[in-house]
């Protein structure tokens, strides 16, 4: 089963919400960090790091002796990746989408392909459970090919815990399109709302299952809720704003170490998950 955890914008828990259930679940567990511009899953996942590899992306090398410098390739390329001044054309990798058209078309057969480095995967190995994780190479900005390489690691046979990027752009639907169950992390103030409605259109128009986490409960208003309410979303858990909780993250360590009593709160909203809820539950803080 893969679970993804995201929200309509940054810093609602996510990944605190997909570290603290990483602990609790039961069997082989893979938490991928998808969140590539910024990952910090690691912060919290201490482990054993076993290695990293590289994302390539293959990007066009044009062989000047046999370009005619027909301008094919750059009428064809719709992100601006290839120019032609006058003879051979200057290749922009930064902009390049990788599709492979400009060789195809290409009458000249002048144009072979190489690959460019853009991030890299780092994988961490804590008690039988493994943490991998994507970081994308400053001043890139293909997030979801980098999110994919993060994708192709998902546990077949067992559960995998997604951490989505926040907010509902290219890269979020990258990581939560294939995801058996999308959690959407959310806290109850004005703008958590108005976020929290784009996600779950963006969840809805992706025909994913999906509920609602709603953490920091207690410094806002009751709109959340009665929001869930009337969509007959399911709330599957209120994490209250708690002083205790705040310094345990800022520590880097996990809320079902520090309180072992809530481990079974985790639980419980995994098993919620793992049935699909469809119907509103009443939120209930954790402490």
């Amino acid at each position: 089963m893969q679970i993804a955890i995201a929200s309509g914008k940054g810093g609602t828990g996510k990944t605190t919400l997909a570290v603290n259930l990483a602990a609790v679940a039961d069997g082989e567990v893979r938490l991928l960090d998808c969140d590539v511009e910024e990952p910090n899953a690691q912060l919290f996942f201490h482990g054993t790091e076993l290695g990293e590899e590289p994302v390539e992306v293959p990007v066009p090398r044009i062989d000047s002796d046999r370009c005619s410098g027909c301008g094919a390739c750059v009428n064809f390329c719709r992100y601006g990746a290839l120019f032609c001044p006058g003879g051979t054309p200057l290749v922009f990798p930064e902009l390049c989408h990788s599709c492979g058209g400009c060789a195809l078309i290409c009458p000249d057969e002048a144009i072979s392909e190489t690959p460019r480095t853009i991030g890299r995967l780092v994988s961490v190995q804590r008690e039988g459970k493994a943490l991998i994780y994507g970081e994308l190479n400053t001043g890139e900005s293909i997030a979801p090919t980098v999110i994919r390489a993060v994708k192709h690691h998902a546990n077949g046979g067992g559960l995998t815990l997604i951490d989505a990027p926040p907010g509902t752009a290219c890269p979020a639907v990258e990581a939560i399109r294939d995801a058996d169950f999308v959690v959407l992390v959310t806290e109850p103030t004005p703008f958590g709302l108005h976020d929290l409605q784009l996600a779950v259109a963006m969840t809805r128009e992706l025909g994913r299952r999906f509920g609602v986490v709603i953490n920091r409960v207690g410094i806002g208003d009751d709109r959340v809720e009665r929001y869930c309410a009337d969509q007959s979303i399911p709330v599957l858990m209120a994490i209250p704003n708690d002083r205790a909780l705040a310094e345990a993250y800022s520590r880097g360590e996990l809320f079902v170490d520090a309180f072992p009593t809530l481990r079974e709160r985790f639980r419980t909203l995994l098993a919620r998950i793992h049935a699909g809820t469809t119907e509103h539950q009443e939120a209930c803080a954790i402490l």
